[in-house]
């Protein structure tokens, strides 16, 4: 399959009829295939290069210093998780050996208050377990920033695909309880057990996921008509897909794409970043059109999908 690309930057600019040419290409995209290369993003390159030297320097740490960062408990969200500690199989209802990666995570930078359920600050709100590497909170939180923004402007152009107003999301995503996790997949001799990938088929959660693959890459693959098919790395492109939850909140309409990342013999290391976008805890989300499912919470559902992939 030729694999979909969408400028965003083009689509911004662009007024009247080419606008929603524009519009009905990223609609199309959505209902097909639920990824595309996000071309003209805009996020500096100063950025990027920043966020992926530190955490270049955080995976090459011996494991007993990255275990001072550890996440404290199964479940707790923020800070490394190492090595077979995740299945990320298992949120679709499949038993598979642990994944073949480890990982850093941290959430939200803004802590909102009066949230009455409180659920929000044992799980989404938990502090991030910072290492102790010069400039990385920095580089981080900066990096975060540019995907919150970023997220937020690819959520305006999806509305207008929809045919809503551009602010529609808006009042779901003003805490949004987003996390960044930084994936690192080492290098495989062989694979010995059977169904074990460095990340097992799944779907994501949330409303969308921003993936920056380490440039020069392969791995990722999405199942299109019961075929995986490979997911480009281009020079200066990003990676967009759809979540659980923004095929729900659109009634069916567009889809949340199952994909994986592919384990086989003798693979060199590859890391990436994944800004995983997610509404406010307290979001209620309705299906958008008539004969969706039920409506959910943003948060809850989060946490249990989360918790389903512990090993």
């Amino acid at each position: 399959m030729k694999f979909p690309k969408f400028n965003l930057q083009k689509f911004e600019k662009s007024e009247g009829t080419k606008r929603k040419e524009l519009s009905n290409q990223l609609d199309k995209i959505c209902r097909e295939t639920g990824f595309l290369v996000l071309e003209g993003h805009g996020v500096p390159s100063a950025v990027i290069d920043a966020q992926w030297r530190v955490v270049s320097e955080f995976f090459l740490l011996p494991n007993e210093k990255k275990q001072k960062v550890s996440i404290p408990y199964t479940g707790y969200p923020y800070g490394w998780i190492g090595p077979n500690k995740e299945a990320l199989a298992a949120s679709k209802g499949k038993k598979t050996p642990p994944d073949l990666k480890e990982s850093f995570n941290g959430g939200p930078l803004n802590i909102p208050i009066g949230i009455e359920d409180t659920r929000a600050y044992d799980f989404c709100y938990q502090p991030t377990i910072w290492p102790e590497l010069d400039g990385f909170k920095d580089a981080w939180q900066t990096y975060y920033m540019e995907m919150e923004r970023l997220a937020k402007r690819i959520m305006s152009a999806f509305a207008e695909a929809l045919g809503l107003e551009t602010a529609f999301f808006d009042p779901f995503i003003g805490n949004p309880i987003s996390a960044l996790r930084a994936l690192n997949y080492p290098a495989t001799s062989e694979v010995t057990e059977e169904g074990q990938q460095r990340a097992g088929a799944h779907t994501d959660y949330g409303s969308l996921t921003i993936l920056l693959p380490q440039p020069e890459t392969a791995g990722l693959q999405i199942n299109q008509k019961g075929a995986w098919v490979d997911v480009p790395t281009l020079e200066g492109c990003l990676i967009v897909n759809l979540g659980d939850l923004m095929e729900r909140w659109t009634s069916g309409r567009w889809v949340s794409t199952l994909h994986r990342v592919v384990a086989k013999p003798n693979q060199t290391q590859r890391k990436s970043l994944a800004f995983f976008h997610q509404p406010d805890w307290q979001a209620k989300i309705t299906p958008i059109f008539p004969g969706g499912e039920s409506s959910v919470f943003s948060g809850p559902y989060l946490m249990d999908k989360f918790k389903s992939t512990n090993v």
